[in-house]
């Protein structure tokens, strides 16, 4: 048979190899919106917080319970013994009421990460949000002090004056 009837009789499926280069031709549209983009739901803006009240409290405690705990770690530390109880006892007062604002501050922290999956907003200033750092550092600093005190005495001053130390 002759070569040129053997490819008119071959299939259409087969065909020889071509030698051009493939070239591709890409188009682009544009997509049509057919309605315009609407915001359905919007987060409520976390340096906003819903009461404000408890946020200033919360500042204010914050601010003024961490110098005195670092305080009175500080003496922990170098007389064994916590804050001197003070005029009237406010001293000692100004040292247990900060040591529960700080405790205060993360127990909030927690629920407030637990129930919403981050801390609390950041506040007026971002003071809030400092003042939750510093409470964190501070419940570590305990810690880490009342540890070594109970290492190196075998206990920690109880919440009242004693002889041992204001005798």
């Amino acid at each position: 048979m002759d070569a040129s009837k053997m490819l008119l009789l071959s299939p259409p499926s087969t065909s020889l190899p071509s030698l051009k280069p493939h070239t591709f031709i890409l188009t682009y549209k544009k997509p049509k919106l057919h309605t315009p983009l609407k915001v359905l739901a919007m987060a409520r803006d976390t340096s906003e917080s819903g009461n404000g009240t408890i946020d200033k409290a919360a500042i204010a405690g914050g601010l003024v319970a961490n110098p005195v705990i670092a305080w009175s770690l500080y003496t922990l530390k170098t007389t064994g013994c916590g804050l001197p109880p003070g005029p009237g006892g406010s001293i000692g007062a100004l040292e247990g009421v900060s040591y529960l604002v700080v405790v205060g501050i993360v127990g909030w922290s927690l629920y407030t990460k637990a129930k919403t999956g981050s801390g609390l907003p950041n506040g007026p200033f971002g003071l809030l949000g400092a003042v939750e750092g510093l409470s964190f550092l501070s419940l570590l600093a305990i810690l880490v002090v009342f540890g070594l005190q109970f290492l190196q005495s075998g206990s920690i001053p109880g919440p009242l004056p004693s002889d041992q130390c204001f005798g």
